[in-house]
């Protein structure tokens, strides 16, 4: 696994890597919806702590445990929201997809199928990963939802997880492997194919 920033294209949106001077203005922005970071450990809505999740994240790159994303819409070029390659295991062909945020208004779009289809094509087909990891708090039934949608198996719950701003997080964690990858790249196209002819 070569651990380096590239580029994700895809029809509806790319996957840029994680930039300050490029991404920071539009992703202020993007998070300044508490109810987006319901779910996340702490409230990042305002500009003060979309910076510091961009710094955490580029540090995390640093350290080659992270690959963090801005997610861009295609046709304007304007920065949505972000995610990230994490807990990147080299040696046992793992890695993690998550941090994962959109704005309120991409939350209905082809955004979040289209940003994991490429991440898990470029998991399964460029890094040759054996597993890759996705997890929620169990709480948030709609990201529990959307990553039974894309095909990945709920493998199990840790308790009290995290200590987060809704109080204590349980974490369901779910998983994708090398050998169910065709059948789920299938039937993500066919979603994804029924969503552009839909829009």
């Amino acid at each position: 696994m070569i651990i380096e920033p590239i580029q994700l294209n895809g029809d509806y949106i790319r996957l840029e890597p994680l930039s300050i001077d490029d991404h920071l203005e539009d992703l202020q922005t993007a998070g300044a919806h508490s109810e987006t970071f319901r779910w996340f450990p702490e409230d990042r809505s305002s500009p003060e702590a979309i910076r510091e999740f961009v710094d955490a994240a580029l540090d995390a790159k640093e350290r080659q445990t992270a690959l963090p994303f801005a997610t861009v819409l295609q046709e304007t070029g304007e920065a949505i929201g972000s995610t990230r390659f994490g807990n990147i295991v080299p040696e046992h062909r793992r890695v993690e997809i998550g941090w994962t945020w959109l704005t309120p208004s991409q939350q209905s779009t082809p955004a979040n199928t289209e940003a994991k289809y490429l991440m898990l094509t470029h998991a399964f087909e460029e890094w040759d990963c054996v597993r890759v990891e996705l997890k929620t708090d169990s709480r948030n039934q709609r990201s529990r939802d959307a990553i039974e949608r894309i095909g990945a198996t709920e493998e199990g719950t840790l308790r009290h997880h995290l200590q987060t701003h809704q109080g204590p997080r349980d974490t369901v964690y779910f998983s994708i492997l090398e050998d169910e990858w065709v059948e789920v790249k299938r039937d993500l196209e066919r979603k994804l194919e029924r969503t552009y002819t839909d829009q």
